[in-house]
């Protein structure tokens, strides 16, 4: 499920550290193939996990705007601007592969 959106990025213009962090709550791991995170009001981002992308029960991932951290799973949009807008709160949506919303979220409050 998404846990929280990290929203005002500090990086100036871009904000490409802005992130959206995912939880596995469950008691098992979960494959995340063909799963994708989208901004619901602009539907125009979208990052859809790969092949072997598995969240461990109680272990969190973010996706990143653009940037790249390893140590939270390597996941970024790459989308050279801001995606979740300061002022007018967006709506994240992770959908499974059959096109389901199965969480969302909007902020703030943003992650801590």
């Amino acid at each position: 499920m998404i846990e929280c959106i990290f929203f005002d990025g500090e990086m100036p213009r871009s904000e490409a550290d802005e992130y959206v962090q995912i939880i596995n709550k469950g008691t098992t791991a979960a494959t995340l193939d063909g799963w994708s995170l989208v901004d619901l009001n602009d539907r125009g981002q979208q990052f859809t996990f790969g092949e072997a992308s598995t969240i461990e029960p109680g272990v969190r991932v973010r996706v990143y705007t653009n940037q790249v951290h390893p140590q939270w799973g390597g996941f970024s949009f790459g989308y050279g601007r801001s995606i979740w807008h300061n002022a007018n709160p967006d709506i994240a949506g992770l959908i499974d592969p059959a096109g389901n919303v199965v969480s969302r979220m909007s902020y703030p409050p943003g992650c801590p």
